[in-house]
């Protein structure tokens, strides 16, 4: 067996507890679940997921070790993201009550959040150095190729985050649907929403390696 059964369930048990824990992420798909409804939640869920995917590969084959040691690149990176967290604050600002309704999108919908997940994911430097930092702290030289090793630890931190975002989605999509009954309330969470990717673009923006 590539991983002990002492090393999955340490190590899943911490990727859940790390998925609890409030960040960028759950905080995304907490506001467009409660916003758009438990499909929307969903769709960034799987969105930010497939980062995960990014992430885990560029720790595997050792590019995250670019955004250890590059300043420049992993300010580039941080300020792209901080960037589309703006656009989205401003996106959120400007949209009518019924904007939240639709999404403006029609069946576009689910794709335009799907793909928000995976730029709002992937363009945060943090979560390559997170990974660089935690997943080889459980791989063992002795059970095979550490690279497979760390594809598989990524995958079951991504299948812990899919429970954790999932069960937020739902929950918050739950409570979302009864805040939209009014328009008046919809067009609060969404001068909220603004607020809060305004206040993730900041810490982005200012984060350090």
């Amino acid at each position: 067996m590539m991983i002990s059964l002492e090393t999955f369930i340490t190590f899943f048990t911490a990727s859940l507890l790390l998925g609890l824990a409030p960040g960028p992420d759950n905080i995304f798909v907490l506001t467009q679940s409660a916003l758009r409804g438990r499909g929307a939640g969903i769709a960034v869920m799987f969105g930010l997921c497939t980062g995960l995917v990014g992430h885990t590969l560029a720790v595997a084959f050792g590019v995250a070790v670019i955004f250890q040691t590059s300043a420049t690149a992993f300010s580039l990176l941080k300020y792209i993201g901080a960037v589309y967290l703006v656009y989205l604050a401003w996106m959120s600002f400007r949209a009518s009550a019924n904007d939240l309704a639709t999404n403006g999108n029609g069946d576009l919908s689910r794709w335009k959040l799907y793909r928000r997940g995976i730029i709002m994911n992937i363009t945060n430097p943090k979560v390559s150095i997170f990974f660089l930092a935690f997943l080889p702290q459980f791989a063992d030289p002795a059970r095979g190729p550490i690279w497979i090793q760390l594809v598989l630890l990524g995958s079951l931190f991504i299948v812990a985050t899919f429970l954790v975002f999932g069960t937020i989605a739902l929950l918050a999509g739950t409570l979302g649907q009864w805040l939209n009954r009014s328009p008046r309330t919809q067009t609060v969470m969404n001068k909220l929403a603004g607020t809060v990717f305004l206040g993730l673009a900041l810490k982005l923006a200012t984060t350090e390696r």
